[in-house]
């Protein structure tokens, strides 16, 4: 199975200088666990809830702490005819959760661990 079958395509993004607080509230406002970093439409990095946390474990001030202080720079990407157990492979491999899928270095959606979960639950 290819990822182009899973990964969510309502993309929910941040941009670099914008604070920790305001990333986390449109998180939760969306019901999403890691943003896509984009700087003049391109991507530069993800921020995850694990970077949220980490950064208030080290008492930085989510008001003022810039997205790019503690973002994920160049993350690792998949594209959308990759199969399943590639994406699997590689978020194994990193340690990560969610990958940005890109298409000819556009981004074109994320793709998550649950993602890959809710259809391992549809297979035969």
């Amino acid at each position: 199975m290819r990822i182009d079958q899973l990964f969510r395509r309502e993309v929910v993004a941040v941009s670099a200088d914008e604070s920790l607080a305001e990333a986390a509230s449109r998180m939760t406002f969306n019901e999403v666990s890691a943003l896509p970093v984009l700087e003049g439409g391109e991507l530069v990095g993800i921020l995850t809830e694990r970077d949220v946390v980490q950064a208030v474990a080290d008492e930085r001030d989510p008001t003022t702490t810039a997205v790019a202080e503690c973002m994920t720079p160049r993350p690792v990407t998949i594209a959308p005819d990759a199969e399943v157990s590639d994406a699997a492979r590689a978020m194994l491999e990193i340690g990560a959760r969610h990958l940005p899928v890109l298409d000819g270095g556009r981004l074109v959606g994320m793709l998550s661990a649950r993602d890959l979960l809710e259809a391992d639950a549809e297979w035969p």
